[in-house]
């Protein structure tokens, strides 16, 4: 057991009403210092006091600070935790609440272009890749200087983007962690009414999505089962394109929710208009941030809007507990097991975003994929998951070379790759006005774009 130094960046998100009291209940862990750091001074202020608050409920001796200093942030730190969302310091419980997405996803709509979620691909996506990047290098640089053998956990999105620009163009070590497979293990489990912790599950992906290629229990292959059980109940609202796209494929997507999985397909740009697309992505599309019947946000600055923001920020802040017992990688993301796994240099299963690298064998060994891996005290090594079916391997291989493009651009300043991201995206549109959409996406989020002045 050793005190480590753990720094949370974008230390005033809402991620940190999950991530912090979750470490906090760490024995391996005990003693160590964990350091918020934000651009924002009230939100990581309001964040480190209620830490601090439940650090002493916990017992482990945590120490929790916050800060506006980088340097002092990162300076030693053996752990790095993200949640950085490419809306600067606006106040929004969310990103999908600022007014820059809400011009990553209005913007696109003109050119008929109908996003839902707008995070992972798309110009949605792109647009958060490019606004995150500019925050994030810096960021990363001064923790090549400050911190070089740091494990750092992003949890921002578009995930596979920003994991893929940090490890090409630092030296640093990235690790992706998420939920949707989670999501989707938790699911299959469901249907077969076993418990997911029993459920022995191969899927090969992205980040966001993924098809399951083995699934077992107890010694029994019940792959056959989970799909006769999938086709003999109607899709719930939100899932009916990834339960359809599973019958066609014979391949069982993961994460179920269509939100994500429109992402990955050409349907944005056929369907019409807001009309054309099925109601429960409507309704996605709404709670994401684009509603056709209402304006997109506006910048507002204002105090008042300010001071409204933070009361509702603080009943977030003090509801915050200690759990009673940690997150763990099968039903959730398990952070805290992670940290101590890797601080102890124990031999532990965990789901991350790393570079392939073998894991499976007929996708690129560099490109960011969503996989069982094991720890050790250097941080995840992936595990062989098998070979991707011919069917994902193309929409895969495409979408890798989008996301090398986007990371590219993102680091770059390069308008030039992101056009020809743009036209290389499922989403993709005209030569001519994809051009000017990217001018005026460019516009709309120029003041955190200062890699394209």
């Amino acid at each position: 057991m050793k005190a480590r130094k753990i720094v949370g960046l974008g230390g005033g998100s809402l991620f940190f009403t999950r991530a912090m009291p979750d470490l906090l209940l760490s024995e391996d862990l005990a003693g160590s210092q964990f350091v918020l750091y934000d651009i924002d001074a009230d939100k990581v202020n309001r964040m480190a006091a209620r830490g601090a608050q439940l650090a002493e409920r916990a017992g482990t001796g945590f120490a929790v600070r916050a800060t506006t200093d980088l340097a002092d942030a990162v300076d030693g730190a053996d752990f790095a935790i993200s949640s950085i969302g490419g809306s600067g310091a606006e106040v929004t419980n969310t990103v999908y609440g600022s007014p820059y997405h809400g011009a990553d996803v209005y913007i696109p709509a003109k050119y008929g272009i109908q996003q839902v979620v707008g995070d992972t691909g798309g110009p949605g996506g792109m647009m958060m890749a490019l606004r995150s990047l500019a925050a994030y290098m810096p960021i990363c640089r001064e923790m090549e200087k400050r911190c070089p053998d740091v494990v750092f956990l992003n949890h921002s999105n578009p995930m596979a983007v920003l994991c893929r620009a940090i490890r090409k163009y630092t030296s640093l070590n990235v690790i992706g962690i998420c939920h949707g497979v989670q999501i989707g293990i938790i699911r299959a489990a469901g249907l077969l009414g076993i418990s997911p912790q029993e459920l022995e599950a191969l899927w090969v992906g992205t980040n966001h999505y993924y098809w399951f290629t083995r699934l077992r229990h107890q010694g029994k292959d019940v792959y056959g089962e989970l799909m006769r059980r999938m086709g003999e109940q109607a899709p719930s609202r939100g899932t009916e394109l990834s339960v359809r796209l599973s019958q066609i494929y014979g391949h069982a997507i993961v994460y179920p929710q269509d939100d994500h999985v429109w992402e990955f397909y050409p349907f944005a740009t056929n369907v019409g208009g807001f009309a054309g697309l099925p109601e429960g992505l409507q309704h996605a599309a709404r709670e994401f941030g684009y509603d056709p019947d209402k304006p997109p946000a506006e910048l507002d600055r204002s105090d008042e809007t300010r001071e409204k923001f933070f009361a509702g920020y603080q009943e977030l802040v003090d509801k915050i507990e200690l759990p009673a017992e940690q997150d763990n990688s099968v039903t959730g993301e398990g952070l805290g097991a992670l940290v101590s796994a890797i601080s102890e240099g124990r031999r532990e299963l965990a789901i991350v975003n790393i570079p392939n690298e073998g894991a499976i064998p007929n996708l690129p060994d560099s490109a960011l994929v969503e996989l069982q891996g094991v720890t050790d005290s250097t941080g995840v090594r992936g595990i062989h998951m098998g070979e991707a079916p011919i069917h994902l391997k193309g929409i895969l291989e495409k979408r890798f070379a989008w996301q090398e493009l986007v990371a590219d651009a993102g680091v770059e300043g390069d308008r030039n790759l992101a056009l020809q991201a743009l036209l290389l995206d499922e989403m993709a549109i005209m030569p001519d006005k994809a051009e000017a959409m990217l001018d005026e996406l460019l516009t709309a989020s120029k003041d955190l774009l200062p890699q394209f002045a």
